[in-house]
Formats: C-alpha cells, sequence, structure tokens
C-alpha cells in the first residue's frame, strides 16, 4: 500500500505510484481572446486613419483645383461683347510739366519756332528751338519723331502725341524728362487746338475693361 493511501482504504481506493493528476491553467485561452480583441481593433484603427489621410489629400486636390480656377479667373481674356468696367485712371503729367525740345528735320525755314510759339500756347514748357543735328536734318520722312527717356515712353509721349497725330517714338540714353519733337517731311501743323483737347481729355479718363460671362460665374 502506498503511503498516500489513507488508512483502512485499500483495494481499488488504493493510490500507487509517484505521478499525480494536474489541473490545466485557462489563462491562456484568455489572453488569445485579448490578443484577437487588440488585433481586431488595431486594423479598425489603421483603416480609419488611412480613410482620414485619403480625404484629407481629396479635399487639397479640390481646393488646388479651385484656386487655380479662381486664378484662371482673374486672367481671363475677354469676350467679344462683354460689359466693359471702369479701371483706375491713368496717371499722366499735364502739358505744363512737360518741356519740348522742337526741331526742324525739313527744309522748310521758321518751321521750328512756328511748332514752338503754338505749343507754348497751348501749356507745354518749351526748351530748345532750332535745327535738327546731322543724324535727322533731311532723313525724317514721316510727320516727326518724338525723342526721349524710356520713362517718357507711357508718360510724356502720349501727352505730346495728342498735339501732333502719327509721330514716332523712340527712346535713347538721357536721363532727364524733356522731349524732342523733330519735325519731318510730312508734317504740316499741329493737330487743331479743339481735337487735341479732346484727344488729351479721352487719354485722361479711365480704361474700361471687359467683363466676361466667363468671369462673372468665377
Amino acid at each position: 500500500m502506498s503511503m498516500l493511501t489513507p488508512p483502512g482504504m485499500g483495494g481499488k481506493y488504493r493510490i500507487t505510484g509517484d505521478k499525480y493528476p494536474r489541473m490545466r491553467r485557462t489563462g491562456g485561452h484568455r489572453r488569445l481572446v485579448l490578443a484577437i480583441i487588440a488585433s481586431a481593433a488595431a486594423l479598425a484603427l489603421i483603416g480609419w486613419g488611412t480613410l482620414q489621410l485619403i480625404q484629407v489629400f481629396t479635399g487639397g486636390d479640390k481646393a488646388s483645383a479651385a484656386a487655380g480656377t479662381t486664378q484662371d479667373c482673374d486672367h481671363r481674356t475677354p469676350e467679344p461683347g462683354a460689359t466693359p468696367k471702369p479701371d483706375h485712371p491713368r496717371s499722366l503729367p499735364k502739358p505744363a510739366q512737360i518741356t519740348v525740345n522742337v526741331f526742324n528735320a525739313t527744309p522748310r525755314g521758321g518751321l521750328a519756332k512756328k511748332t514752338a510759339d503754338e505749343l507754348k500756347k497751348r501749356g507745354f514748357a518749351i526748351g530748345e528751338v532750332g535745327n535738327a543735328t546731322k543724324q535727322f536734318d533731311k532723313k525724317v520722312k514721316g510727320t516727326g519723331i518724338l525723342l526721349g527717356a524710356k520713362k517718357a515712353a507711357g508718360t510724356a509721349f502720349p501727352v505730346l502725341g495728342t498735339q501732333l497725330a502719327g509721330t514716332e517714338h523712340r527712346t535713347d540714353a538721357r536721363t532727364g524728362g524733356e522731349v524732342d519733337l523733330i519735325l519731318g517731311t510730312r508734317f504740316k501743323e499741329l493737330a487743331k487746338k479743339e481735337d487735341a483737347d479732346k484727344a488729351l481729355a479721352e487719354l485722361a479718363k479711365p480704361k474700361p475693361t471687359s467683363t466676361s460671362s466667363a468671369e462673372k460665374n468665377c
């Protein structure tokens, strides 16, 4: 009889051998369930984050497209028949702020002085008056040439050009604000004062810009 057999018990209740039954642990099954739940939650979180990133990038593309559309609207070429809208008035010098040198490049005598006197009556400041230099003398085939600094191209030239139609505009390296009016072979006289004043008034008005139907939709 084994030492583990209680006293008075024998036969089939007798315990023999040196191995004993052991209880199986149940913690492994619980950990497996928790691991599955954690994995599912992680996958759901990853999926949600991916969806958010897709929405962010999709929204960015839409915003860029909207910005590009706005930019296109700002630089759209006006359509024919579009509604004009006023622009800012041009900043141009007054005749008194423009000094004109009048030079005669024709064979007709006294033409420079006569023209200079008329320009003075119309409010222009007069500088030198005389014959043109050898560079231009008898070489100006048109009405005349307006010669000045680069900055005069958009300031003094348009104003002085209202007094004499058909002039050629040239610029040189001078830094002063004076403008040379070189009278050419086809020059007869200055424009009529009424016409010149009207042209000068139109020049100072705001230039209308067209608003197309596409711009209205922007």
